[in-house]
């Protein structure tokens, strides 16, 4: 298998590509330099390998929830390339990518809790729950935007880690939810290796979308885009 990855959601900007098995990844920290630096890390990534772009089988992308901006643009590469090269696409739930870096980097245990939590601003955050199973995640609630006040943690766990740059909110969660968690990792910024190995399961699973269905995650409904005048 022949998989490119790529994600933009969130500070971050990284692809990866998993051949046979093997990830070799690029990643950088640019808020405001995904445009930029993406497509170069995929040229790399295909020289580095000595691929050509029609070689590939199957395209992934972290679909968000996270920076609507950052996510709209691994959707307009991913559905670019999956047009011009007719391959199909995995789209990744960012939450729950970083449900497995955070299993992987803190060793969590067979059913341990993750508790993904990202800062959707307007004092609010993005809220996925995980569980530990066989070294990867297993949502256990659909995931949803809420103030830090109103999450929950579901049943499906005996003991919680916390992962996401939305746990600086901790002081305002419930106390149900802040006191459960053992760890907290809020340093974990999701990188395309993990969409690539979460990919590579869904896709050996049939679990794939032509290009015109690879569409973006936002998970505020509300939110709606308009033109700006004269546009």
């Amino acid at each position: 298998m022949k998989l490119l990855a790529l994600d933009t959601s969130s500070e971050g900007c990284s692809a990866a590509l998993l051949v046979d098995g093997e990830i070799s990844e690029r990643f950088e920290l640019a808020p405001r330099g995904h445009t930029r630096l993406l497509m170069p890390m995929v040229r790399e990534l295909l020289v580095e390998k000595n691929l050509a772009p029609a070689e590939l089988d199957v395209l992934a992308f972290a679909c968000g929830p996270g920076s609507f901006t950052g996510v709209r643009i691994a959707t307009g590469v991913v559905q670019g390339l999956a047009w011009g090269l007719d391959i199909p696409v995995v789209p990744v739930s960012s939450l729950e990518a970083v449900a497995l870096g955070a299993i992987e980097a803190l060793d969590a245990p067979e059913d341990t809790g993750i508790a993904v939590a990202f800062d959707a601003r307007m004092g609010e955050v993005y809220w996925g729950c995980f569980a530990a199973r066989a070294g990867l995640p297993a949502a256990l609630a659909p995931e949803q935007v809420c103030p830090p006040e109103a999450v929950t943690l579901p049943a499906g766990a005996a003991r919680w880690c916390g992962a996401g740059q939305g746990w600086h909110y901790r002081s305002t969660m419930p106390a149900e939810v802040s006191e459960r968690i053992d760890t907290i990792d809020e340093t974990l910024v999701l990188r395309a290796a993990w969409v690539a190995r979460l990919a590579a399961i869904a896709y050996e699973q049939g679990k794939t979308v032509p290009a015109e269905q690879a569409q973006p995650v936002y998970i505020r409904d509300e939110v709606t885009w308009k033109k700006l005048p004269g546009r």
